[in-house]
């Protein structure tokens, strides 16, 4: 079983930043992706999260339009954890982010996980 504990978060103002971390943990064989995705209010449907940042096998890396050169995605393999470095905030950014891990258990079987959900509230 594998499991995601998230950290970070909070309120700021529009233009200001914030981080968030996920730490896997549990029987993890290897891990395939990291990454973040989020919720909007009055979207609480799992097909509804959008796609923020994630970061690949060899570090390769993608992002969603809307946060491009506003938002960094890394990843330390050693601690299987993921961090989301967030700048230049919006209101728009406002939701509940989540992390989400892709990767094979000691047993060789594949994981889908997703962590508890952060809440990022972006306003003035």
């Amino acid at each position: 079983q594998v499991h995601l504990a998230e950290s970070g978060g909070g309120s700021v103002q529009p233009g200001g930043s914030l981080s968030i971390s996920c730490t896997a943990s549990g029987s993890i064989f290897s891990i395939n992706a990291m990454g973040w995705y989020r919720q909007a209010l009055g979207k609480e449907r799992e097909k509804e999260r959008e796609m923020v940042a994630r970061i690949i096998t060899s570090n390769i890396t993608e992002y969603a339009d809307s946060v491009k050169g506003r938002f960094t995605i890394s990843r330390d393999s050693a601690l299987n954890t993921v961090y989301l470095q967030m700048n230049s905030l919006k209101p728009e950014d406002t939701a509940v982010y989540y992390c989400n891990v892709i990767g094979s258990g000691s047993d060789f079987k594949s994981f889908f996980s997703w962590g508890q959900g952060t809440q990022v509230t972006v306003s003035s």
